[in-house]
């Protein structure tokens, strides 16, 4: 029966942003929700520290500081971090959103996975831990509930930062370690230190229990899981499983081995052995899957696509929390005992034994030991003792050392190992230190004896991997933003400046341009933030018409063939001058303003400029009836007035004041005198 709880979070807004939808998951050291970003309108997994850890300014810093390392990471197998900040007392991480499930649920829904799913799912892992032991980042709580699959089977891994934030902080304050019992290596839980071998072993971890159903240790507390790990080596999945190759035992005890200088380095190493078994199995042999019963009413429809607006605003979401309804019969089959959960364990509590009963590798020998001198028996008992040296010393029994060709062109190499029996393999990959067309390593490493005949991989090196930046200049940032990253770049710098053309928010250029840069150049986009806002403190009235339009060109930075002019006369400004200016912003139509008002870069200026008075020619109107003349020079924009002479009573004009031919002011009075 489920449970109803209340989450203050759901319906709220986190640093003014993040408009919280709903809950996702929640672990032991975070809660995850699916947030819409208001700034960029789009959906993202918003991961809240739980407020006990957020306490401390170590755990903060640590945070942030490993955050900050994680969203350098570019590489489709890991989910991208976008943001972090604090908000009050909530510290947050936002990365994007994926579809799909969790690996917990993969298992939980299936009960096992088949051995080609298992190895492909492991093999997208290792790719992601592989680019983030690069860059020198340790994942450190690697587990099926921080893999992602989507409905396309592609793999991401999530959760980079917090996990080592959290532990670290907790172990330098207070000698206890939070962690997935079930995943945590033995280093881990006897001194606390970890590099990027415990990821690996995680890794080997899940492996198993994809496989299998389950995880290889199990216990009545935390602390008899944490000893397991300690004090014995893992189980070969074929004890359970007993059709798996034997080949897939030498894995997982390679992957999981106690001694961690008998693992493999880092996860690019251990991709290598992965990638080698896949090869060398059969089709039939990768479709196989243990016969373990799942909980196949947990593997529900993934949703196609996320709330509409209308929906995430819809009356059953008010503000200040919702109540949802959690399914207790959902989250009892994906927890399976104190292994699954995140629990705080003393560093020290379980001591590492003496000597080790048995090697990493000792499944492997036990399974082949007993063939191999079987073989050899045979062959003594067949061929005698002559044939016995040649078998050993010439034949296929002969053994050679691997030589150090490390640095060495890949054809010398070759050459090289092939002359001592071997069958060469070449596996190329991109490498930033090595050049290319040399020898990267052996896979087995110099030193180690082998069968002539017998396969070894030489990592061959590719240079420094290459991408190819687009042109991204005019794109909104968030499209620039995401052709960077899929092109294969880390999430690029962004930095802010005034365009007069462009709009807020479009891209204004790229630094580098286009072009094709090694993977690790950093990116940097300079973003439009809309025209600049300047401020005119001068009406112009009575300026030249030249230096008026050189000042507003600069200040507005518009082009002076920009601005429109219109003449007037007038009677107070001299001819040539300004009368009035009229500004309009954005495409406005242009308005009269007052000193000390502001306008956006590329504004419209239309200037109004003095023709100077309007002069008019004086007619000869004399000897014209006066109504005659009246009516031609008020035509003309004269006002008249009129004196007699004499009283003849003619009404014919004498004389005129100003005379004709004289330019006036239009407006001016003429004096005619008539008789």
């Amino acid at each position: 029966m489920g449970a109803l709880t209340t989450d203050p979070l759901l319906g709220s807004t986190v640093d003014g942003r993040y408009d919280v939808v709903r809950r996702i998951a929640r672990g032991g050291m975070a809660t995850v929700y699916l947030a819409h970003d208001r700034r960029l309108e789009r959906y993202v997994a918003l991961k809240v520290m739980h407020p006990h850890l957020a306490e401390g300014t170590d755990v903060i810093a640590r945070f942030r500081r490993e955050a900050r390392a994680a969203a350098r990471l570019a590489h489709p197998g890991i989910v991208a971090v976008l943001d972090q900040g604090v908000d009050g007392e909530l510290s947050y991480l936002t990365m994007e959103y994926v579809r799909g499930r969790t690996l917990r649920t993969e298992i939980a829904g299936n009960g096992a996975l088949s051995l080609g799913r298992s190895l492909a799912i492991t093999e997208g892992v290792l790719d992601a831990l592989a680019a983030a032991h690069r860059a020198g980042l340790v994942h450190r709580d690697i587990k099926p509930e921080n893999v992602l699959v989507s409905p396309e089977g592609a793999v991401k891994v999530g959760d980079f930062g917090l996990a080592r934030a959290v532990t670290e902080a907790t172990a330098a304050s207070t000698g206890t370690l939070l962690g997935t019992v079930a995943y945590l290596s033995p280093e881990i839980v006897s001194s606390g230190q970890a590099d990027a071998r415990a990821d690996v072993y995680a890794v080997g971890i899940m492996l198993f229990e994809m496989l299998t159903g389950s995880p290889p240790f199990e216990g009545e507390t935390p602390i008899q899981i944490a000893y397991r790990h300690v004090h014995e080596d893992v189980p070969a999945p074929s004890e359970s499983v007993p059709w798996l190759p034997v080949d897939v035992d030498d894995l997982v005890a390679e992957l999981t081995a106690r001694d961690v200088t008998q693992r493999p380095e880092d996860a690019a190493e251990a991709l290598a052995l992965v990638r080698r078994l896949r090869r060398g199995l059969d089709q039939r042999a990768l479709t196989l899957r243990a016969q373990v019963e799942g909980r196949p009413e947990l593997l529900v429809p993934i949703p196609d696509d996320v709330p509409t607006p209308a929906e995430r605003h819809s009356a059953t979401m008010p503000v200040g929390g919702v109540t949802e309804e959690l399914d207790a019969d959902r989250t009892q089959a994906l927890d399976r005992g104190p292994g699954t959960g995140t629990i705080a364990l003393p560093i020290g509590a379980v001591a590492v034994p003496d000597a080790p009963s048995s090697s990493p590798a000792a499944p492997r020998r036990r399974r082949r030991g007993g063939r191999a001198l079987v073989i050899t028996l045979l062959v003594l008992l067949i061929a005698g003792g002559a044939g016995a040296g040649w078998w050993f010393l010439f034949g296929p029994g002969a053994r050679v050392l691997v030589p150090e060709v490390a640095g060495t062109s890949a054809s010398d190499a070759t050459v090289e190992l092939e002359d001592l029996g071997l069958v060469v393999h070449r596996d190329e990959r991109y490498d930033d230190d090595v050049a290319a067309g040399l020898v990267i390593s052996t896979d087995p490493e110099p030193g180690t004896s082998l069968a002539r005949g017998e396969s070894i991989e030489l990592a061959v090196s590719l240079g420094i991997e290459h991408f190819t930046l687009d042109d991204v200049a005019e794109m909104p940032q968030e499209a620039a933003v995401t052709a960077v990253t899929e092109a294969g770049f880390a999430t690029p710098d962004v930095v802010e400046e005034p365009h007069r053309t462009l709009a807020a928010g479009l891209v204004i250029r790229s630094d580098p341009g286009p072009g094709e840069y090694p993977h690790d150049q950093a990116i940097t986009l300079t973003v439009s933030s809309g025209p600049e806002l300047k401020e005119i403190d001068q009406d112009y009235v009575g300026w030249d018409v030249a230096t008026a339009t050189t000042s507003l060109a600069k200040i507005l930075d518009i082009d002076e063939a920009a601005i429109s002019q219109t003449e007037e006369f007038s009677d107070d400004i001299a001819a040539g001058q300004v009368i009035s200016v009229a500004i309009g912003a954005n495409g406005d139509v242009p308005q009269p303003y007052e000193p000390g008002a502001t306008f956006p870069q590329g504004s419209n200026v239309i200037l109004v400029v003095s023709k100077g008075p309007d002069m008019v020619e004086v007619p000869n109107v004399e000897g014209k009836s006066l109504s005659a003349a009246t009516e031609q020079l008020e035509e003309l924009g004269f006002v008249v007035d009129t004196k007699q002479s004499w009283g003849l009573g003619l009404g014919q004009v004498v004389d005129q004041k100003p005379g004709a031919g004289e330019s006036v002011k239009r407006g001016s009075t003429i004096l005619l005198t008539f008789v």
